[in-house]
């Protein structure tokens, strides 16, 4: 099984990056041909053999991401499977792409992994980090119903299926929607937790447009991808608990206008899932109005 990995960076934290691939071309087994999608700024202080694109303009998490699947060919079809991977991690541990080789040639319907995110100096994995409701232990493997952004691999057939990820999104939710989709076509979805990335523990929040994207995002989310009766229960939960969170005013202000476009602007085609995944959903743990 032929392995990829696409690295998106904004080009400021070199060192950080510079690890990164250090870790990856350090895998065991055949060699991870590894791309850096530069947003908006030249990338030139790479090893020797992983390929750059550089970008104009910083277009988003999911847009930059897309770019680096189609620099493997259309789909990414030019390897089996590609790691995503945040330019700040690290990975862990040699064995990571080997393990990844032997799940996806084990499960020929596992279509995405999850890995674990850790700590580098505490090895903490944060609740946040882990992709299901029941997160207490975040050493248990398990099947689930979506994944993390940074930190994961995904069957190229899977991009050729269902599509890549929600240019518009910019950032939040851009993974779920790809795995709800991936769901719907009979895919399934591991977190693994002995396939570990390194990360700094960091609140989403320090994303400048957090609270607004989210709200936006989530309603995309929904109108995309949910039974028209899901809908409001959807928002209507996640509704809910961001006032049970307690947010601060200009948060709150922030999420309310996300919200508010989140009806009004084009989300994209609308493909609703099947009932039956809606059940499967529920099944794994997560029925999609949570």
């Amino acid at each position: 099984m032929k392995l990829g990995a696409v690295v998106i960076t904004m080009g400021n934290r070199p060192d950080d990056l510079r690890a990164l691939l250090d870790s990856v071309a350090g895998q065991d087994g055949p060699p991870v041909e590894v791309v850096v999608v530069g947003q908006g700024v030249e990338i030139t202080d790479v090893p020797e053999g992983v390929r750059t694109v550089c970008l104009p303009e910083n277009v988003g998490i999911p847009a930059g991401r897309n770019v680096g699947i189609e620099a493997f060919g259309p789909g990414g079809t030019d390897v089996d499977a590609l790691l995503f991977l945040d330019d700040d991690g690290l990975l862990a541990n040699a064995d990571t792409a080997e393990l990844v080789r032997q799940a996806f040639t084990a499960d020929p319907k596992l279509g995405i992994i999850s890995f674990r995110i850790a700590d580098p100096e505490t090895g903490l994995t944060q609740r946040r980090h882990v992709p299901r409701l029941r997160a207490s232990d975040p050493m248990r493997s398990s099947r689930v119903t979506t994944f993390l952004g940074g930190a994961n691999a995904v069957r190229t057939k899977v991009f050729a299926e269902v599509g890549g990820l929600p240019d518009a999104f910019f950032y939040a939710h851009e993974e779920t929607d790809l795995a709800w989709r991936a769901l719907d076509a009979d895919w399934m979805i591991d977190y693994r937790s002995d396939m570990v990335l390194l990360h700094p523990t960091t609140p989403p929040s320090r994303h400048a447009t957090y609270h607004f994207n989210v709200a936006r995002n989530r309603v995309w989310l929904a109108r995309r991808n949910l039974p028209a009766p899901l809908v409001p229960a959807y928002l209507g939960v996640w509704l809910l608990l961001t006032l049970a969170r307690r947010p601060s005013v200009s948060a709150l202000k922030a999420w309310f206008g996300g919200f508010r476009e989140g009806w009004t602007a084009p989300c994209g085609p609308r493909n609703p899932m099947r009932w039956r995944t809606v059940w499967r959903l529920t099944r794994l743990g997560r029925p999609p109005v949570v």
